[in-house]
């Protein structure tokens, strides 16, 4: 017959339990991603953050990325409704409008949801330094299950960053793969997200040559879609300026509006649609009127 354990022995493993309750982290809350349509995922806290207001432009006031906006638009829409969709990598010069396009589409998806009576799109957004944890976000939104668009502006890797490797398993390659309720989209300024330096360190480690330039192309190659944009002309940049000065009701001579935004791109040499929107602050500042503060429509 086992003997019970004495008094003060007992009394010891009680504080010790209790004390190693105390030391062990506390659950990690399970997420209510029907809180709101937009969230920032927090790693440090495994948490993921509701926005209440997205700070986006609508889709109709994007310029010259016609094809761009109806291929991204078509793509979350069909992965809104259940339908196979691709992971999305939008590439190109600063500026140009691959954040704003993402987040304006998210809306207008939602805006077409809603006029059928479909449940809404939600849309997440991961840093570039968590994406390490990516796979612990993908289980939570997995074990959520509503549909997500995940994304992560401006992506790219440098140096000896091998977090990439991760990636491009969670992605397509690993045995889990992309849960089917989250569709990945990033913006970058490189076509094939990694630096010349890692690639030249590929090639003088491969046996090799053309093993450094499959791994360069392998990671964008789990992008199924991808979107190119470039520097536009002067037509482009001054449609853009005077749709926003139309639409937010800043009333000044039109000529008057593209000689000076046609100055502001020459000091900043560049014309974008970042040029074109900075320029509609300081027009609107100069006039006295605020422009609207961003909603989450």
């Amino acid at each position: 017959m086992t003997e019970s354990p004495a008094p003060d022995l007992l009394a010891v493993l009680t504080r010790l339990a209790d004390a190693l309750d105390r030391l062990a982290p506390p659950p990690v809350p399970q997420p209510d991603l029907f809180a709101a349509d937009a969230f920032i995922w927090s790693a440090a806290a495994r948490r993921l953050e509701p926005v209440p207001h997205v700070n986006r432009v609508p889709l109709e006031l994007l310029c010259g990325i016609g094809r761009q906006v109806e291929t991204l638009r078509e793509n979350t829409l069909r992965f809104a409704r259940g339908l196979p969709a691709n992971n999305a990598l939008l590439w190109g010069a600063r500026g140009t409008g691959k954040s704003s396009l993402v987040k304006a589409v998210h809306a207008e998806v939602n805006r077409i949801l809603d006029a059928g009576g479909h449940p809404r799109l939600a849309l997440v957004e991961i840093h570039r330094e968590d994406i390490p944890s990516l796979p612990t976000l993908l289980h939570i939104l997995a074990e959520a299950g509503r549909a997500c668009v995940l994304f992560c502006d401006d992506l790219s890797f440098d140096g000896h960053d091998t977090s990439y490797k991760s990636l491009k398993a969670v992605l397509e390659g690993g045995i889990e793969g992309r849960p089917t309720n989250v569709v990945f989209y990033a913006t970058s300024n490189r076509r094939h997200l990694l630096a010349r330096e890692m690639v030249e360190n590929e090639q003088s480690t491969a046996l090799h040559a053309g093993e450094a330039v499959e791994e360069k192309v392998s990671l964008s190659d789990r992008f199924g879609l991808w979107l190119g944009f470039h520097n536009i002309d002067q037509p482009t940049y001054l449609a853009m300026v005077l749709g926003y000065a139309k639409a937010y009701g800043l009333d000044a001579d039109p000529e008057e509006i593209a000689r000076e935004a046609r100055e502001w791109a020459v000091t900043r040499g560049s014309r974008s649609g970042r040029t074109a929107w900075q320029y509609i602050q300081d027009l609107a500042g100069r006039l006295g009127r605020p422009l609207p503060t961003p909603s989450d429509v």
